[in-house]
């Protein structure tokens, strides 16, 4: 069959609710995606950074394949061999002496929130009932009918409700002083993103992480920071809140912990934290999972191994640089940190990715205007070359 083929396989049979760039995906490897019809491919959504390793790692396959010969899922009523050796490496590698495991970011988000109002109710005294989480505005934390009921895009929320907009207080992303504003006695958490992904890669104000963080310690609140999509790599840290120097109460992670081949995420936080839930007040059938916890270990392992934190750094940097010296009218600003890339244009996205497509690169267009260009971290210097050239050449072509 051909790409056409089966997109009228999946126009007919399957939900739509997604808008997907008419490219069929059947085989990929580091960086690069093949499609149906033998069309080659630079990915650079990586599967919403879910891919930092690069596609089908040979070393995160083998400790999958290696796993799945064993024993691929065991309930959480008995242990298992390899979720305490997850637990050891988060902790080796984050300092957060305690992790919780989930499969995707919204589930970790919605155990990050079940335990802020937890620690709220049992440890700062609370009301019953009365907890709230502060937010920003322009957040993406996930597609549950609590987290949609605190975004404010329309395209999230809207048709979804009735959601209880009380306990979600909204501030404006970047604004200290409006965050303040929001504080009150019932205010048991702040949850930020250390950069915006899905509203294009938007980076807030220098001291901003640092000044929530002071806040928190003041008002005796918890700090949530969501580094699904910004941690591992992505950014060019480990995790995008250290270029502030801060240390969130509870970090939550997913995506890239599993290089791609399962769903896994988590919850980071110290005891006094995370000890709040009790045995049977939480859990996940699949969360943490023998296979999943190998294939995390393994994942985790490629990101020190291969350096591709420090390479997201420096690459990232280089790609940023490349693409401000496009001349183009419609581009507005490129904005990035690691390779997490935002490009603004002055007019729709959408167009333009598909001409990338056209052209052999894979982005995706978000609010209207921006492209995110979000590579595997293992892409190299003249393939950022290349790439460059190509979006250069649509940027002339579509003026």
């Amino acid at each position: 069959m051909k790409t056409q083929d089966y997109i009228e396989i999946e126009n007919q049979y399957g939900a739509h609710n997604y808008h997907p760039l008419d490219v069929v995906v059947a085989e990929a490897q580091g960086i690069w995606v093949t499609d149906v019809d033998g069309k080659r491919y630079m990915d650079c959504l990586a599967a919403y950074s879910a891919v930092n390793q690069g596609h089908c790692h040979p070393k995160i396959y083998e400790a999958f394949v290696e796993q799945a010969k064993h024993v691929t899922l065991t309930s959480r009523a008995f242990r298992n061999n390899m979720l305490p050796l997850l637990y050891k490496k988060l902790h080796e590698m984050t300092g957060y002496e305690m992790a919780l495991p989930m499969n995707s970011g919204a589930e970790a988000v919605e155990t990050a929130i079940k335990l802020a109002r937890r620690w709220g109710y049992d440890v700062k005294g609370i009301e019953k009932d009365k907890a709230e989480i502060i937010v920003a505005d322009g957040n993406f934390h996930g597609r549950t009918t609590t987290i949609v009921g605190f975004s404010d895009d329309p395209a999230s929320f809207a048709g979804f409700g009735p959601y209880c907009h009380s306990a979600f207080p909204m501030h404006k992303y970047g604004d200290i002083d409006d965050l303040k504003s929001k504080i009150t006695p019932n205010t048991a958490a702040i949850m930020v993103e250390p950069i915006q992904g899905e509203g294009g890669i938007v980076i807030p104000p220098d001291g901003y992480l640092k000044a929530i963080e002071r806040i928190c310690k003041e008002e005796n609140i918890l700090f949530l920071c969501d580094e699904i999509q910004s941690g591992l790599g992505r950014s060019g840290k480990l995790f995008a809140h250290y270029y502030e120097n801060v240390r969130p109460d509870v970090v939550i992670i997913g995506k890239a912990l599993s290089g791609g081949f399962y769903p896994v995420s988590a919850v980071l936080a110290n005891k006094e934290i995370m000890l709040v839930i009790k045995p049977g007040e939480h859990g996940s059938t699949f969360g943490g999972n023998p296979l999943g916890a190998a294939v995390a270990c393994r994942a985790l392992d490629v990101l020190i191994e291969e350096n591709l934190i420090e390479h997201s750094f420096e690459m990232g940097k280089y790609f940023v640089e490349k693409l401000s010296k496009i001349d183009s009218p419609n581009i507005v600003q490129v904005r990035g940190r690691g390779l997490w890339i935002g490009f603004v244009l002055n007019r729709k996205a959408r167009p333009y990715c598909e001409a990338l497509m056209r052209e052999g690169i894979l982005c995706k267009d978000t609010h209207e205007n921006i492209i995110r260009i979000a590579p595997p971290l293992v892409i190299k210097k003249d393939e950022i070359d290349w790439a460059v050239g190509i979006i250069a050449k649509v940027m002339k072509e579509l003026e």
